[in-house]
């Protein structure tokens, strides 16, 4: 079981760290590199640079009232990486790349997604 593990390119999970711009305060983000290709393609799907990416997804977590001091915002984006690919895997996100996230319907996608963390 471990080797399909540790067989995994030692550069995915080298950790970068990339400096973006939130409500004009730069702030650091250090996530690895497997994790920035995934918001990478995330943002490409619906135009959008990975610095914009990361701001509507910080500004959307605002607006929720689930952002306080408490969160950890660069696990929120790790796990926002998992869910994205959990619900590709599920068929409730469309693995072709060509087709915009805005462009689906939330409550759809979320119907019979990945279920919460267990209580």
């Amino acid at each position: 079981m471990c080797q399909i593990f540790i067989s995994a390119d030692p550069a995915l999970y080298a950790t970068r760290s990339r400096s973006i711009r939130l409500h004009g305060v730069a702030t650091s983000l250090r996530l690895e590199n497997l994790f920035w290709q995934v918001l990478e393609e995330i943002g490409e799907r619906d135009g959008l640079s990975v610095p914009q990416l990361v701001g509507r997804l910080y500004d959307e977590l605002l607006t929720s009232g689930r952002l306080d001091d408490a969160t950890n915002f660069s696990s929120f984006l790790r796990v926002s990486c998992m869910r994205y690919q959990q619900l590709q895997l599920a068929g409730r996100i469309p693995a072709d790349v060509r087709t915009p996230i805005r462009s689906l319907d939330p409550a759809w996608v979320l119907a019979t997604g990945p279920a919460a963390a267990p209580q």
